[in-house]
């Protein structure tokens, strides 16, 4: 019999630990080799840290095999992978967040080309590949996210004698999204909300709002406009107008004042967007658990794409992608890396990882295993319905941003903005010249 282990969950800089019993019993795969491996999931996303290190102790119970699963604070994953990766029990399985994170980590990445989460992909192409073809991260989850809103509140403020809109479906463009929000702010005593908007936090479990996803929007346009299809070596200032626009909206129509920006969470933008205080926030289908159920019903919640004011955004829908893909480190033993492949193949055919990952967890999966597990979550039906509308989903761009560097400068660059202690021209700085020079570092 194994001996019992403890489980270590480390997310948003709050230590859990978790007792889990481990159990005699055969492997979860037809290999032997399982029985003596163990797994070492280092989690990216801090929202499902919990639900990981329940499903791990469901499959140590059922199979005997140690699991242990570990989850980076928000915005600190390439920093604790690398520090990680150089213990004597380093990961098992990790992540990358695309192209750019298997430069980095490709060495380290096991082929996954004879593997069941290969295999079970409803489209083999989302897989990253090495330079000999071979199968290095595979896609776990693809995600969306836009601009959520609480319909009852929008309908409140519809019902105004001097609403600027009188359906919902009028709000397809920046012009149009801007009258309303102003017209909320305006009106939030009568409506009985804090802000149009949720506060647009810079603490490291926010920040990544803006300096990665928001500034997705623009990039998008300028990819879109330039044919660029890999990371270029430089970027323009093309549609940082529009980028400017879209974050005043935000900072000038919310729960907070711009210059109290610094130490406002993602927790605190949930509670200010589940308890009814604000009509917008900027997040993703993700977001979906930590709202549901509590002052904003399911039926309440819709998604809006982030406007800019671009040309052609009326038929802009939302932004959907990913940046989670799995890899397997090759420096472990076989045994280890064996057990790895059997946890993975578990979690995507047996139906209590599929119920986690499509219910608890709410992912939208890219395995043909999941056909009687589609997710509830509305954020996850608005996508569908922007599809089915025939609007373009834009595309996830930042997985080529050249490093987590250059990320932090733009975010720097934006809270002083905000705070007034720094003009736009310094966000300009830091997005287009902060790119060409983390491009030539992380590429020689």
């Amino acid at each position: 019999m194994m001996k019992r282990r403890m489980v270590t969950l480390v997310a948003a800089g709050i230590a859990v630990t978790a007792v889990m019993g481990a159990l005699a019993g055969c492997s979860a795969g037809s290999d032997d080799s399982s029985a003596e491996g163990k797994v070492y999931y280092l989690n990216f996303k801090p929202e499902q840290a919990e639900n990981w290190v329940a499903l791990a102790a469901e499959y140590t119970k059922k199979t005997g095999v140690q699991v242990d699963v570990q989850t980076a604070a928000s915005g600190t994953y390439e920093t604790t992978l690398k520090s990680e990766m150089a213990k004597s029990n380093p990961p098992t399985l990790f992540q990358v967040n695309g192209p750019v994170g298997l430069a980095t980590w490709g060495d380290y990445a096991a082929d996954l080309s004879d593997s069941a989460i290969y295999e079970h992909l409803n489209d083999q192409s989302v897989a990253l590949t090495g330079d000999d073809g071979e199968v290095l991260a595979i896609q776990y989850v693809q995600e969306t996210y836009g601009i959520i809103y609480n319909k009852k509140l929008l309908n409140d403020y519809i019902a105004l004698p001097d609403a600027a809109i009188t359906s919902i479906d009028e709000i397809d463009n920046f012009d149009t999204l801007k009258a309303v929000a102003e017209g909320i702010q305006a009106n939030k005593d009568a409506l009985g909300v804090e802000g149009a908007f949720t506060s647009a936090g810079f603490d490291p479990s926010s920040d990544w709002r803006f300096k990665t996803h928001l500034a997705n929007i623009p990039l998008y346009y300028q990819f879109k406009a330039d044919g660029v299809t890999g990371q270029p070596a430089t970027i323009t200032d093309e549609y940082l107008d529009g980028y400017q626009r879209i974050f005043d909206l935000y900072i000038n129509n919310s729960t907070t004042e711009r210059t109290l920006l610094s130490s406002k969470t993602t927790e605190d933008a949930n509670a200010e967007f589940a308890l009814g205080k604000a009509v917008f926030y900027q997040t993703g289908t993700w977001a979906y658990n930590d709202i549901k159920g509590q002052a904003v019903a399911d039926e309440d919640l819709g998604m809006l794409p982030i406007y800019i004011g671009a040309d052609g955004e009326e038929n802009q829908g939302l932004t959907t992608g990913s940046e989670n893909y799995w890899a397997i480190n090759n420096e472990v033993s076989e045994a280890d890396q064996q057990a790895t492949l059997d946890f993975l193949e578990w979690v995507i055919t047996s139906d209590e990882g599929r119920d986690s990952l499509a219910n608890t967890m709410g992912f939208v999966t890219p395995f043909d295993t999941f056909a009687d597990y589609l997710p509830s979550n509305p954020f996850i039906l608005a996508d569908a319905a922007y599809t089915a509308a025939g609007k373009t989903a834009v595309t996830w761009n930042f997985t080529v941003m050249p490093s987590e560097e250059w990320k932090n400068g733009v975010g720097q660059a934006l809270l002083q903005y905000a705070q007034e202690t720094g003009d736009w021209a310094g966000v300009e700085t830091a997005f287009v010249d902060g790119w060409a020079s983390e491009y030539k570092l992380t590429n020689g």
